[in-house]
């Protein structure tokens, strides 16, 4: 090729740049402004708001449990610190069961080597829904088992006894990244128990509690009972007495007395807490961003789930401080009702089954105050390089992990999820979160406020993204049932 030519091409090249369209030679702008989301975060690390409103739950209202006056107190004071944050409010009914603890005891009065006269006093803790002992109690040999087989294969001896279920808390599972392993493990004793041990037979169930620390700490929840057994009563007794029980029994015959008074009354009147930032243009489109407002009885309910509801209140009272306006609606919930019923999940998806292709996205945070690790999403494996900018978002506050799972990513969502909506939840450390779940130790000074405000962060950006997004995250196809 000669000079001359070559120049022509140069001036054909240059002409045909300086004519060609504007995608050709510019990347195409970002769905969404990383600067704002910049600004989110930034603005999130500098404020206290939810912090203010927890410990505003915590200290002044204390235990939650729904049907107590304490879980209607919390809807009043959340609902008006929201309004007064400017969000528009509504309580939204729901239906939720009232049940109250009572006395709880427990006493060893035979054992092997037993000084005369001697017994021994048990920590330990009635879980929710059970039903009592005799007012008197019950006094009964004990029957120590380490797993449902385990009962299946002593199912001769059960008749007439208490049935404890030693089973152990995994904590080097949860000490390793995988303390919902480590409870699910264990969790399924306290929900079936009575019942597994009703059928062959027993008077009463005792676990030994679920929970990672031995602090001498029973750990509550909610058991269920099966219709076609009777209904016994049951608790959780600590990790270290239920220890002592197995090494006693290891010895010879061991009996219990138990007393445990508790009422379930007639199902309450109670409520969601919904507060919306209205949508630009798209007002009728709902990104959901959510905790869950009531607790156990035994503390204040400060990392279950104080932390979570409180977090996302105050993601979405910061955009609104910030002035930010997404093209569709972010809604804060406050949910009534996990703990021992999903009433308040129940009565929110029965208002929206008929709209539900307007439920665009649903974050729930209910695993503690742990340090944020980044965002679980529960989306289409092709959605998940969208949420990209988030992560490059949180990328200055280590929240960078985005880890896609199928199924239910919180226990308020899970209908939504179930209905197809993308579902989300912050990552958080949960090694040392059921060190006191469920226990009288959940209280204000074990949320520290740093954590607290990078959970914030976590919430308004992902919240906010989803619902600036041009277009919504596919639909979740229903998962086939295993």
């Amino acid at each position: 090729m000669t000079v001359s030519r070559v120049s022509r091409c140069a001036v054909l090249l240059l002409a045909a740049l300086s004519t060609a369209p504007a995608w050709a030679v510019e990347p195409e702008a970002p769905a969404v402004d990383p600067a704002v989301l910049a600004r989110i975060r930034d603005a999130a690390l500098s404020s206290d708001w939810a912090y203010q409103r927890l410990s505003d739950l915590t200290d002044k209202i204390g235990p939650r449990l729904s049907g107590s006056p304490q879980a209607e107190a919390a809807v009043t004071q959340v609902a008006a610190a929201l309004q007064a944050a400017g969000l528009t409010v509504t309580l939204q009914p729901a239906k939720v069961p009232h049940w109250v603890r009572g006395e709880e005891q427990a006493e060893l009065v035979d054992y092997p080597g037993r000084p005369e006269g001697l017994t021994q006093q048990l920590r330990l803790t009635t879980l929710g829904g059970s039903v009592a002992t005799p007012k008197k109690g019950i006094t009964a040999p004990v029957l120590v088992v380490h797993s449902f087989d385990d009962l299946k294969a002593h199912a001769a001896e059960a008749k007439g006894r208490i049935v404890l279920f030693d089973k152990a808390f995994d904590q080097d599972l949860a000490s390793n990244g995988q303390a919902m392993t480590a409870y699910m493990q264990a969790v399924a004793y306290r929900v079936q128990g009575a019942s597994a041990a009703a059928r062959v037979g027993a008077v009463a169930a005792l676990i030994r509690s679920v929970g990672g620390a031995d602090f001498r700490l029973p750990h509550t929840g909610v058991m269920k009972y099966e219709d076609d057994v009777p209904k016994i009563p049951t608790a959780a007794l600590t990790a270290e007495d239920a220890m002592l029980v197995g090494r006693l029994a290891a010895q010879g015959p061991v009996s219990l007395h138990l007393t445990l008074t508790p009422q379930t009354l007639p199902d309450a009147d109670s409520h969601n807490v919904l507060a919306d930032l209205p949508g630009s243009d798209k007002p009728d489109e709902v990104v959901l961003v959510s905790g869950h407002l009531d607790s156990w009885d035994l503390a204040q309910g400060a990392i279950d789930d104080g932390a979570g509801v409180t977090a996302a209140m105050g993601a979405v009272q910061l955009l609104k401080s910030l002035g930010l306006q997404a093209h569709r609606t972010i809604r804060v919930v406050a949910w009534m009702n996990e703990e021992n019923g999903s009433g308040g999940s129940k009565a929110y998806f029965a208002a929206n089954k008929d709209k539900l292709a307007q439920q665009i996205a649903v974050i729930e945070s209910d695993s503690g105050a742990g340090r944020p690790l980044g965002v679980i999403a529960s989306v289409t494996p092709d959605s998940l390089a969208k949420l990209a900018p988030v992560t490059a978002a949180l990328q200055p506050i280590g929240a960078t992990a985005l880890e896609r799972r199928d199924g239910e990513v919180g226990a308020d969502i899970a209908p939504l999820q179930e209905a197809g909506v993308p579902g989300f939840a912050p990552m958080v450390d949960t090694r040392e979160y059921f060190f006191y779940h469920h226990t009288a130790a959940d209280t204000l000074d074990k949320v520290k406020p740093e954590y607290l405000r990078r959970q914030v962060a976590v919430m308004a950006v992902l919240a906010y993204y989803l619902a600036q997004m041009p277009e919504p995250l596919a639909r979740v196809p229903a998962q086939a049932e295993k």
